[in-house]
């Protein structure tokens, strides 16, 4: 995706590498997230206003520690190196980085050079966060120091003449104080960035490429239900009308009614597109059998998407004699930061989501994601813009595997039937409460424990339901929320009272990370 002002971040294992691009789109300016080891005729084809270095784990002078191409540093493109990222930008121009005798995590105060571009309009002190071992003992040439701290008296560096900047604080983060600031002067002082990067802006340009690339082919859309899903229908049908097909498949693993709200949804805000419902119930329990781990449940639900898709589209090109080139999906970037580890960088794979690390190496189809470079709040944005009603756009995140991923352990009906009636529960008390719309995600697990209690003076032996209430903005960090004492009272009464086969309610105080939203 091109745009005209755009920020490649290189990612060299920084848990915060994600709120560095949340950070420069709230700046209204476009960024990527690329592996450290990016090509320079990757970069250069990119066309980047700025690179930004992240942190990372590693110590510079370790074996293991990431590199880059040092071309990159010849390309004239203004850089900022955060953490791990300054120091190696001090060791590859001749400086010297040292193992501190005193670690430096945590809050500080850095003391600022007014003179420095990134600290425009900045206090003399500004309160940041740091998260290091190392540290700048000696500058490279060319190098002046412009920020300290207690512990570091090369807190910050610039060699302004090459417009490269380092940090050995965190400016993403919210405990910088003024970290916002001093990004934004990064895109827009040093880096000349225009903040184009709008929801208005956003329709236009993928809108035009949607057309550019699709041509008089058709596409087949997998509608989940969900936000994304419908904010990418009304994308395409806007670029190309009728071409497009939309496909809600029952995969026996949803919530209570879905199918009819979807259906309903959809005939709403949709006209002259077609729908086609199927229930494939059957063959995701088939397939699902006996299944524990939540890898192989996520690709085999993946692997079972496609196979459906692919047998609707032979079926709908019979009555129709033309093909679907195309299958398109909601897909959004937290789902393909966290279902690959961006071509072998230093961060973790998390989980397979189903629709991009679950999906066949082999299929029929060309995919087509308009959405996979934004965000959860960036997609509602575009959908508020598109006209979408806020029933639709504020629905809370639903799992593409639906229930499966909420069910611990095998995967039975019985089980399914426990989980649907206890999570219909938690969502009706959650709006009859008001707090439905409050949170980001509420919802409930069956876990693959059963424990004792006693109803009616006799003993029982039944299984426990786990609830969910998480705040996020984004998904890719999120906070437990402490609801009232008496909502989730009422929750674990009724649950307990009306679905049989539980006795015992919990709640998740855990934050993601170290969690995820989902248990699995």
């Amino acid at each position: 995706m091109r745009v005209i002002s755009n920020i490649l971040i290189l990612d060299f294992g920084s848990q915060y590498t994600q709120v560095i691009a949340r950070r420069i789109r709230e700046c209204h300016v476009y960024s990527e997230i690329v592996p450290y080891h990016v090509s320079i005729a990757q970069v250069q084809a990119t066309a980047p206003s700025g690179i930004i270095f992240s942190g990372g784990p590693s110590s510079v002078y370790s074996k293991e520690a990431p590199s880059l191409d040092k071309k990159i540093y010849e390309l004239g493109i203004p850089i900022l190196g955060i953490c791990y990222g300054v120091q190696m930008i001090a060791k590859d121009f001749g400086g010297i980085v040292e193992k501190s005798s005193r670690r430096e995590y945590g809050p500080g105060v850095l003391h600022v050079d007014h003179h420095c571009l990134l600290f425009r309009g900045l206090p003399d002190k500004v309160n940041v966060w740091s998260s290091h071992r190392d540290k700048i003992v000696s500058l490279p040439e060319g190098f002046c120091a412009v920020g300290r701290t207690e512990n570091s008296p090369y807190a910050a560096i610039a060699f302004q003449k090459r417009h490269i900047y380092g940090l050995q604080f965190h400016p993403e983060v919210t405990h910088t104080s003024c970290g916002k600031d001093i990004l934004q002067n990064f895109l827009t002082v040093v880096c000349k960035c225009t903040p184009n990067w709008t929801a208005e802006a956003f329709v236009a340009r993928v809108c035009k490429e949607l057309r550019q690339k699709i041509g008089k082919e058709k596409v087949m859309l997998g509608l989940s239900g969900g936000v994304d899903s419908y904010v990418a229908a009304t994308l395409l049908q806007r670029a190309i009308g009728k071409q497009l097909t939309c496909v809600f498949v029952d995969n026996g693993l949803l919530r209570t009614g879905e199918s009819q709200v979807v259906s309903k949804l959809f005939t709403c805000n949709f006209h002259g597109i077609q729908l086609k419902m199927v229930d494939a119930s059957g063959s995701f329990f088939s397939r699902l059998k006996g299944i524990i781990d939540p890898e192989r449940k996520r690709k085999v639900i993946g692997n079972e998407f496609v196979r459906v898709f692919q047998l609707t589209a032979q079926q709908l090109q019979i009555s129709s004699k033309h093909p679907f080139r195309y299958l398109a999906q909601g897909t959004l970037y937290p789902d393909v930061i966290e279902s690959t580890s961006l071509a072998n960088s230093p961060t973790s794979l998390i989980k397979s989501h189903h629709n991009v690390a679950g999906l066949p190496p082999q299929m029929e189809f060309e995919l087509i994601e308009p959405l996979r470079y934004l965000f959860k709040d960036e997609v509602r944005e575009v959908g508020l813009k598109l006209g979408l009603p806020q029933e639709l756009i504020y629905r809370q995140p639903f799992p593409g595997p639906g229930l499966a991923v909420r069910i611990l352990g095998k995967i039975t009906r019985k089980r399914l039937h426990i989980l649907r009636g206890a999570d219909a529960i938690v969502t009706e008390e959650m709006r009859i409460s008001g707090w439905y719309c409050k949170v980001w995600q509420s919802f409930a697990i069956l876990l693959p424990v059963r424990s004792v209690g006693v109803m009616g003076d006799e003993r029982t032996y039944e299984s426990a339901i786990a609830i969910r209430i998480v705040e996020s903005l984004d998904g890719m960090t999120a906070n437990w929320v402490p609801v009232p004492y008496s909502l989730l009272a009422r929750i674990s009464s009724r649950i307990t009272n009306e679905i049989s086969g539980v006795n015992r309610v919990c709640y998740d105080i855990s934050s993601k990370p170290p969690a995820t939203i989902e248990w699995e």
